[in-house]
């Protein structure tokens, strides 16, 4: 049996991140298998609120239209203040996971709550305290879980037509 992987993809703007998961839609991946990841708070910006109506999250503020976009072709968004890390914002198959953690008390290993949720895509935990770091930072993460092939694929397209930070595979060990 193949073991699932996960490529993540580091943005230091929102910009970048949007086009990131653009260029995944247009290439065909399956937006269910797409996870986003940022920090919508900065120091300039004021967010006037969050809410959440059927399987959509509304947002207001500077960074509204990003997000109200990224929910538009995502599926599952969570807002999650997340010790050390801050407020993130996160859309995608990862909110499920990150909420499994906490449900069933699987935060492990000194890992947030975030942490929990990208170990359980088997990213290694050096790896997780990069990203979180990234994170705190004001970077954004795109991550894509899928087989070998997909990862492959979308791997190449990010690291050939997005302006990226980083781009990283990892591999579930089960």
């Amino acid at each position: 049996m193949q073991l699932p992987k996960t490529c993540v993809a580091v943005y230091k703007t929102h910009h970048s991140a949007d086009d990131a998961v653009k260029r995944l839609s247009k290439a065909g991946f399956d937006m269910k298998k797409i996870s986003v990841v940022g920090n919508d708070y900065h120091t300039e910006e004021h967010v006037v609120g969050y809410y959440n109506t059927g399987d959509r999250m509304k947002a207001w503020g500077k960074m509204g239209a990003f997000w109200g976009g990224i929910w538009g072709i995502l599926f599952g968004a969570a807002f999650f203040v997340i010790p050390g890390v801050g407020p993130m914002v996160i859309a995608g198959p990862l909110v499920s996971a990150i909420i499994g953690g906490l449900e069933g008390a699987a935060v492990v290993g000194g890992l947030s709550a975030l942490g929990a949720g990208l170990a359980s895509f088997g990213i290694p935990k050096d790896s997780i305290v990069r990203y979180e770091q990234s994170l705190s930072a004001g970077s954004f993460l795109v991550l894509l879980h899928g087989t070998e092939e997909e990862v492959a694929k979308g791997s190449k397209l990010l690291m050939e037509v997005t302006d990226n930070e980083a781009v990283d595979i990892h591999e579930r060990d089960e």
